[in-house]
């Protein structure tokens, strides 16, 4: 049978499944006996595996750790790794960020192209070719991660109790093919401010962003009682005309004053596509004028070693490759008041680099400074030769179905295929495509929800064979 035409044929389920499972606000919450990052999360995996039990699949729950919808029998084991949960939704949303609504031929909702669409896509993929009555001479898993946007704790247990697949895909990605991820660093820099001393400016207490991996669109400083509130806003504006940033100053309690630095949610693998909100106060702050007592130098060292800049020029971390091009940084999280001073980077390093090469930098930088480094998450680089015989095969199952050329890339972001061995991101977002993973509207066009079933329909039936 035409494994495209059965995927035609459930068109309208995959759209209903996919509103569906986007419905469910499935970022990380309180953990639960048996729902190890919230009850969201829960559903979102009880949900799918549901599903694919009433599509007549074997299924997993692992402890709510993660999950597997299984398909074939072998020795040899296809891994498709996704994810279901998703980064908070931000604020700026056109339509509802959980509605999971249909305009102008898109589904909208956090989570629609990262991973949600996509997963509902792979699944019925290897219905259409349980369908088709092709031969599947290995086993095909579908494993449902649970956390890869905070620490990938759910595939840590996962593989703990389950067999890791011989090779694999995520469609966590790029079309066409994504061969090549950068390593991933997250670090805290953090100081303990030993004398307590009040900021000559006012300044109680500075906070802004939700997790290492996104690019903040939002950072608060609260002034104590007493600061001048006009003499503040006459030097902010001066500042915003002069710098191009959205700065606002408000009345808090009592005659607090509070400034909020207003930028654009992104990807922290593509900061360049947002605007860092954190580093547009700091910047602020500095050009304002900071004086020199602990808190204010650690403010003024985080303003002249990051500030706005997402390559890592000032900490001496300007460094790139010809496999993977250049290392990104992303200032994404910040905590400040009188006592204690922490910030948390997210790096992405070029795949020929090592780890260490990378904290040596940051460790002489910060040293001197007397700032604190942690290493808080670490994954080492992805990389898969083309000639390679997974990547061989999808690039001519990609070229086959779309009549487009098929070609490898570099990324900076970190899929799930690089949690076991010769496995690359395949899809979803086709070329040309906006970016709009951990974006506000974030969405998944229709058509592009079938294609992708279509195209993984053909991967699955090939690598089976």
């Amino acid at each position: 049978m035409d494994l495209n035409r059965i995927v035609e044929s459930y068109r309208e389920e995959m759209i209903r499944s996919t509103q569906e499972l986007v419905a469910i606000p499935s970022v990380e919450g309180e953990p639960q006996p048996g729902k190890p990052f919230g009850e969201n999360v829960y559903k979102a995996l009880d949900y799918m595996l549901t599903l694919g039990k009433e599509l007549g699949f074997e299924t997993k729950n692992v402890d709510g750790y993660a999950g597997h919808i299984e398909l074939g029998q072998g020795e040899k084991m296809l891994g498709i790794l996704t994810h279901l949960d998703v980064v908070p939704e931000g604020s700026g949303w056109t339509y509802p960020p959980y509605g999971g609504e249909i305009h102008d031929g898109k589904i909208y909702g956090r989570g629609a192209i990262d991973d949600k669409g996509p997963t509902i896509a792979v699944l019925y993929a290897m219905k259409a070719v349980m369908q088709s009555g092709i031969p599947v001479n290995k086993r095909v898993r579908l494993i449902l991660g649970t956390d890869e946007e905070s620490g990938w704790e759910d595939l840590k247990y996962y593989f703990k109790k389950e067999p890791v697949p011989d090779f694999g895909m995520s469609p966590d990605g790029r079309y066409p093919i994504i061969n090549a991820e950068k390593g991933i660093l997250h670090i805290a820099l953090s100081k303990k401010f030993v004398n307590r001393q009040k900021s000559s400016m006012g300044i109680e207490r500075i906070y802004g962003g939700q997790r290492p991996n996104v690019v903040p669109d939002e950072c608060v400083c609260v002034f104590r009682p007493g600061v001048d509130r006009e003499k503040l806003m006459e030097a902010i504006e001066n500042l915003k005309s002069k710098l191009g940033y959205e700065i606002e100053v408000e009345k808090g309690e009592g005659d607090a004053v509070i400034v909020k630095s207003i930028g654009r949610l992104a990807h922290a693998s593509m900061p360049e596509k947002g605007k860092n909100a954190i580093g547009q106060m700091l910047l602020c702050l500095s050009a304002v004028g900071l004086e020199d007592n602990e808190m204010e130098r650690f403010i003024a060292f985080l303003a002249e070693a990051i500030g706005m800049e997402f390559d890592g020029h000032s900490m001496g971390l300007a460094l790139e490759d010809q496999l993977s091009g250049k290392l990104t940084l992303n200032l994404g999280m910040i905590d400040v008041n009188d006592q204690y001073g922490r910030a948390v980077i997210d790096i992405r390093y070029p795949v020929s680099l090592e780890k260490e090469h990378i904290l040596s930098r940051i460790y002489h930088v910060a040293g001197a400074h007397g700032i604190e480094v942690e290493v808080l998450e670490h994954q080492g680089p992805l990389y898969v030769p083309e000639d390679h015989f997974l990547v061989q095969t999808l690039k001519k199952v990609y070229a086959d179905q779309t009549g487009q050329p098929a070609y490898t890339v570099a990324i900076g972001g970190g899929t799930y295929a690089r949690a076991i061995k010769n496995a690359v991101a395949f899809g979803a977002v086709f070329p040309g495509k906006p970016e709009m993973a951990h974006q506000k509207d974030e969405y998944i066009e229709i058509e592009d929800l079938i294609m992708n079933a279509k195209i993984y329909a053909h991967a699955i039936a090939e690598l089976v064979k």
